[in-house]
């Protein structure tokens, strides 16, 4: 018996759009994560890692959507293809099924330090843009979560008794923010 072809999506944030991964792709299920990829602790990611049997085939846009970083990418793949997952990564054109050679694990090698050495690429170019955008005077920051009315009002709730977890979900924020907001001098 074949088993099921599954996908898994990833996009760094949740505005981002998901439709160019995998499309055109028949599936049986599709896990979808809409968080950043610096670590293998997402809620989809683990799901999907839960739900793959044997005899499974994991469809992948490209390895910075399963991985950040060769460490992980290497491990996620091996421990698939060990439970009999084949993996395939469509744009670089890779399909692992635990039966590869020197030569396919060197490429998975090659392709996830790759795509590791373009995301640190990125970072760098970004800091160095935000350095110089703030020498000029022209970088403020992120924009505020909340205005002066929003945090008047949360602390109000507060102090009315109002757990801060439902306070963070109303205003469409992490309860983090709400702490941080709190800390504030008035």
């Amino acid at each position: 018996m074949a088993g099921e072809r599954v996908g898994y999506i990833r996009v760094s944030s949740a505005d981002q759009n998901t439709d160019r991964q995998l499309d055109g792709i028949e599936l049986d299920n599709i896990f979808t994560d809409k968080v950043s990829g610096k670590s293998t602790d997402r809620p989809q990611l683990q799901e999907l890692l839960r739900h793959l049997r044997k005899g499974d085939h994991l469809f992948v846009h490209s390895m910075d959507r399963l991985a950040r970083n060769l460490m992980d990418l290497r491990q996620l793949v091996q421990d698939l293809t060990v439970r009999g997952v084949k993996v395939q990564f469509l744009k670089e054109g890779l399909t692992f099924t635990g039966d590869e050679g020197a030569m396919s694990i060197l490429m998975l090698s090659i392709m996830g330090a790759v795509a590791e050495f373009e995301r640190s690429i990125i970072r760098e170019r970004q800091a160095e843009g935000i350095k110089i955008a703030k020498t000029k005077g022209v970088y403020k920051g992120r924009k505020a979560s909340l205005t002066y009315d929003q945090v008047e009002e949360v602390k109000l709730k507060v102090v009315a008794g109002i757990p801060k977890t439902k306070i963070a979900k109303e205003y469409n924020c992490n309860r983090e923010t709400i702490y941080r907001y709190l800390r504030q001098k008035s």
